[in-house]
C-alpha cells in the first residue's frame, strides 16, 4: 500500500509532536524510517511513495535507471504526486468517490494500450519489481480529477453554433496552408526558479527519445501536462495558423517521425513529434462535430489547468526533499 497518510489538522507546538509521531508511525508500518518529502495540506508524501513512483515511471517509459536520470526526474515526479494529492483532496470536497471497479477499468485501458491483457500487464509490473498499487494510486487520482472536472468545469464550457461557424469559416479561408499531425510533451514552468530544472528535464527526455532508449508516447503519458497526455500527447491535425510562432518555427523544420529539441515559450517547454503533414484541402476540412469537440477540449484544458494552479496556490505545500 502507498505510504500516504493524513495528518490531523493542528497548529503550533502540537504540530511538531504530530510530525514526529507521523515519522514513527511510518517507520513502524514499513520496518524502516522513511523521510517525509512533502506535506500537502493535511496529507504527507513519503520517500517510499516517491521511490515507487520513480520506479514505475522509469520502467514504463524506458528511461535508463541511473542516478543522473533519477536526480533530474525527482522534482517533476514529486510535483506530479503533489498534484495528484490535490486532485484527490478536491474530489473529497465534492463528495466524489472512485470505486475499485473504475480503477480496474482504467487499468484495463492502460493494459490495452500496451497490447496486453490485464493479467499479463499485472504480471509484467510485478516481474519488473513495480508495486501495482503505485499505478492504482495514479489511476485513482486521474479518475477522481476527471469527475471533478465534469462536476465543476464541464457546465462552464459552452460551444455555440456561432463558435463552430466562425471556426469553420476561418479554416476554409486557410485552404492551401499546411497542417501538421503532431504529438506533444508540455512541461510547464510554474515559478521562475523552476526554469532551469524544467529545461534540464526537457533536454534529458529529448536525448532519450532521439537515442531510441525511450518512447515519446510513453514519456508523454507520464510527464506531459497538456491535453491528450494520456493518449501519448496526441494533438491531432493542427493548422500552421493555429501554432504559436515558436512552435511553428521548429515543427516546420521537422521531417515525418522526427522529434524537436525543447522549445521554450512564455509558460513552459514543449517537445513536438511530427507524425505527418499535409496541405489543407476542402475534403480535409473537419466536420462540425469535430470542430465542436476540438473547441470544447481546448477550453476545458485551459480551465482545468488554471483550476489546478489555483488549488495549488491556495494550498499549504511544504517540500522537504533536498
Amino acid at each position: 500500500m502507498s505510504i500516504i497518510r493524513r495528518l490531523p489538522i493542528v497548529t503550533g507546538i502540537s504540530a511538531i509532536y504530530v510530525f514526529v509521531a507521523m515519522q514513527i508511525m511510518i517507520s513502524s508500518a514499513s520496518g524502516m524510517t522513511q523521510q517525509i518529502v512533502a506535506i500537502v495540506n493535511e496529507d504527507v508524501i513519503s520517500g517510499s511513495d516517491l521511490d515507487k513512483r520513480m520506479h514505475l515511471i522509469v520502467a514504463s517509459s524506458g528511461l535508463p535507471d541511473t542516478d543522473e536520470v533519477r536526480q533530474k526526474l525527482a522534482q517533476q515526479v514529486l510535483n506530479g504526486l503533489i498534484n495528484e494529492m490535490l486532485m484527490i483532496q478536491e474530489s473529497k470536497k465534492f463528495g466524489i468517490n472512485v470505486s475499485k471497479e473504475e480503477i480496474e477499468a482504467a487499468f484495463v485501458q492502460i493494459a490495452q494500450q500496451n497490447n496486453l491483457k490485464p493479467e499479463q500487464f499485472l504480471k509484467m509490473l510485478k516481474k519488473g519489481g513495480i508495486d501495482p498499487h503505485t499505478m492504482y494510486d495514479q489511476l485513482k487520482a486521474q479518475v477522481a480529477w476527471s469527475k471533478v472536472i465534469q462536476v465543476k468545469l464541464r457546465p462552464r464550457v459552452v460551444v455555440s453554433k456561432r463558435d463552430i461557424d466562425d471556426t469553420l469559416e476561418r479554416i476554409r479561408s486557410k485552404i492551401g496552408t499546411t497542417e501538421y499531425l503532431t504529438a506533444e510533451i508540455y512541461l510547464p514552468i510554474e515559478t521562475p526558479k523552476e526554469e532551469g530544472r524544467v529545461r534540464n528535464l526537457a533536454q534529458q527526455l529529448v536525448r532519450e527519445i532521439k537515442s531510441g532508449k525511450a518512447s515519446f508516447f510513453k514519456l508523454a503519458q507520464q510527464f506531459s501536462q497538456s491535453a491528450g497526455s494520456m493518449n501519448g500527447g496526441d494533438r491531432g491535425w493542427v493548422n500552421e495558423t493555429q501554432l504559436p510562432k515558436e512552435l511553428l518555427s521548429e515543427i516546420s523544420k521537422l521531417k515525418k517521425n522526427q522529434v524537436s529539441d525543447p522549445i521554450k515559450t512564455s509558460d513552459g517547454y514543449h517537445i513536438l513529434f511530427l507524425r505527418d503533414k499535409r496541405t489543407l484541402k476542402e475534403d480535409t476540412v473537419p466536420s462540425r462535430q469535430q470542430v465542436e469537440y476540438n473547441i470544447g477540449s481546448q477550453r476545458m484544458d485551459k480551465l482545468q489547468r488554471r483550476y489546478l494552479m489555483d488549488i495549488r496556490s491556495s494550498s499549504f505545500i511544504e517540500i522537504r526533499m533536498k
